[in-house]
């Protein structure tokens, strides 16, 4: 690689989905020996030999880092992707981290929505929750934004539904709610930034031909 060569940078969603994509960055050849050091309190990784650099970042901040070109590349899920809405190529569905975005609630529930009523509906994801309700069901909510632990908002009668993430539904289950509809089928993705497509187009071509062979494996 020439000296004189930029770096392309990552940013990563922490936890699991920086762990899956470390693990397939390597079946092709990229490593970051730096970021297996767990006692380091580096926040920047770098490769020097294959000019690359990485960082961790929270899901909701890793489309901020790309849409300014701060990082070249992120990986982030594709709920944090709708939520956001940042201004970035989503180049690939890497395939793992699968889940739904549904609408969940107790069971009575399923009549509020058949009939279009003024409902209330909690969720970390406002914004996902209101085009849907808004768009695609034509159906008129209000929707309250919570932080954590969604599910308790039909418990302490906060809300009618939810919208929230479901893996396996067994939150669900254990707190007497099921899923009432789906939104849609989530999973991780990769993003680039506009003008790095541009800049860099054969590199980062390159890694996504890699990378698509690799998935397909």
């Amino acid at each position: 690689m020439s000296k004189d060569m930029r770096y392309i940078t990552f940013a990563l969603g922490k936890g699991r989905l920086a762990k899956k994509t470390l693990e397939l960055l390597e079946e092709i050849g990229i490593t970051c020996e730096e970021m297996k050091d767990k006692d380091t309190r580096k926040l920047i990784f770098v490769n020097e030999e294959l000019k690359l650099k990485f960082f961790l970042a929270k899901g909701p901040d890793v489309p901020t880092y790309v849409e300014y070109g701060a990082a070249d590349i992120g990986v982030v899920g594709k709920d944090t992707l709708l939520e956001e809405g940042r201004r970035a190529y989503e180049v690939l569905d890497l395939g793992f981290g699968k889940c739904r975005m549904c609408v969940c609630g107790p069971e009575s529930a399923g009549e509020l929505l058949k009939h279009h009523e003024m409902i209330r509906v909690a969720s970390k994801y406002p914004r996902i929750a209101k085009d849907y309700f808004y768009n695609k069901k034509h159906q008129t909510v209000d929707i309250i934004k919570l932080n954590g632990s969604v599910e308790l908002g039909p418990m302490v009668g906060l809300s009618d539904v939810i919208v929230d993430i479901v893996e396996t539904g067994s939150t669900l289950k254990e707190n007497g709610l099921v899923v009432l509809e789906e939104i849609c089928p989530l999973s991780a993705r990769m993003i680039v930034n506009q003008v790095s497509m541009k800049m860099e187009a054969d590199r980062i071509k390159e890694l996504i031909k890699k990378l698509k062979e690799q998935i397909r494996k």
